[in-house]
């Protein structure tokens, strides 16, 4: 599993030429899924996320929580995140879930924020969205299960 996590000032996603959802000050997640992950992973995914000190503090350091900033979520879906371009110029996409398997994660991963009262708002899986982010900073980690050894 793997997250791209932005902070925002503010986040919408369009589509068909309307506004879908849409927060204020918070993180745009692009999460991702690849063979291999279940819901152990997205519980310990979704708990690093949430005690990740990514806000700036009243000193300027990056020292607060998204609950520490009354922040909000938009959550995407992004298979593309486990591209490879390892072997030429077009991208496979041999390392991402399959769409069902995909789809299950990705609907457990929100489950848990809500599980976790965060104020959070989706895309929708698989369709052509189009986000529009006022990044803040810009701010923007991964974080990827093989990276924290969680």
């Amino acid at each position: 599993m793997r997250i791209l996590v932005q902070n925002v000032k503010k986040c919408s996603v369009t589509i068909d030429n309307k506004k879908y959802s849409e927060i204020q000050k918070g993180y745009c997640l692009f999460v991702s899924f690849t063979n291999g992950d279940n819901l152990e992973i997205v519980d310990k995914m979704v708990k690093k996320l949430l005690n990740a000190r990514l806000f700036q503090d009243d000193t300027g350091k990056t020292n607060l929580n998204l609950s520490q900033v009354n922040g909000e979520i938009m959550s995407i879906s992004q298979f593309t995140l486990y591209a490879n371009l390892a072997h030429g110029n077009r991208p496979d996409f041999l390392n991402c879930l399959k769409f069902d398997e995909a789809k299950n994660l990705y609907e457990e991963f929100n489950k848990k924020l809500d599980e976790n009262n965060v104020k959070f708002k989706t895309g929708v899986f698989g369709a052509d969205m189009e986000v529009e982010i006022l990044n803040d900073g810009p701010f923007t980690i991964i974080l990827d299960i093989e990276e924290l050894k969680l």
